[in-house]
């Protein structure tokens, strides 16, 4: 199956990870600013939304308006809503204290859905998350959602997410 545009984006920064001490990762920064949420200038302030945003914007998709993106609760209200997980949509989850969000690329052989996020254990990685977390899926309403419901079973070491803070 072919990566949607923004999928085939935040791949290319699997293992981009957030820098200990008083230095941040410049590309976290930009994805700050690409989602209109400037005031935010660390790499330590939880940055799932920024990851899927600048993502989405690199593709030539605008994030939620005004920094919205930068709470990942609020991407339940972006483009359309979806009943079921698809190829490359963004899916959001509850975690306490907020939510998380990213892009699913698959399922693990145990049904878990295997996401493309940042802020996963402080980096870019693939991960599995249990389904019981989610609170919804969205997609683009500007990108054809074609036929995208077939998930890739994908290996993993079998640990689900437990860190996205």
């Amino acid at each position: 199956m072919d990566d949607p545009k923004w999928v085939a984006i935040a791949r290319g920064y699997l293992g981009l990870r957030e820098i200990a001490g008083g230095r941040h990762d410049p590309k976290i920064l930009e994805w700050w600013r690409a989602i209109g949420a400037p005031w935010f200038k660390d790499d330590e302030t939880p940055w799932c939304g920024a990851f899927v945003g600048g993502a989405l914007a690199e593709a030539g998709i605008a994030p939620p308006a005004k920094g919205a993106g930068a709470s990942a609760r609020a991407w339940l209200n972006f483009g359309v809503r979806l009943s079921r997980a698809a190829y490359g949509c963004i899916v959001v989850f509850e975690r306490s204290g907020g939510g998380h969000v990213g892009f699913v690329v698959g399922q693990d052989p145990h049904g878990n859905l295997m996401v493309l996020g940042g802020n996963q254990g402080d980096a870019v990685n693939i991960k599995p998350f249990a389904r019981a977390r989610v609170l919804g899926y969205r997609w683009p309403s500007v990108y054809p959602l074609a036929e995208r419901f077939n998930l890739p079973v994908l290996s993993n070491d079998g640990r689900l997410s437990q860190n996205e803070a």
